[in-house]
């Protein structure tokens, strides 16, 4: 019984950890050009 909880335990933490990155890295969001720091004048400040 031991063994059982310790390999749901063990899959459902890669299960969340490969989650992770594939949401990290695959659905980034789209950045918009009107950041600040870039020299133009983006009207927040």
């Amino acid at each position: 019984m031991n063994t059982l909880i310790q390999n749901i335990l063990v899959f459902s933490a890669l299960a969340f950890a490969l989650f992770f990155l594939i949401k990290k890295y695959f659905f980034k969001k789209a950045k918009t050009d009107r950041g600040c720091g870039s020299g133009d004048d983006c009207g927040c400040h």
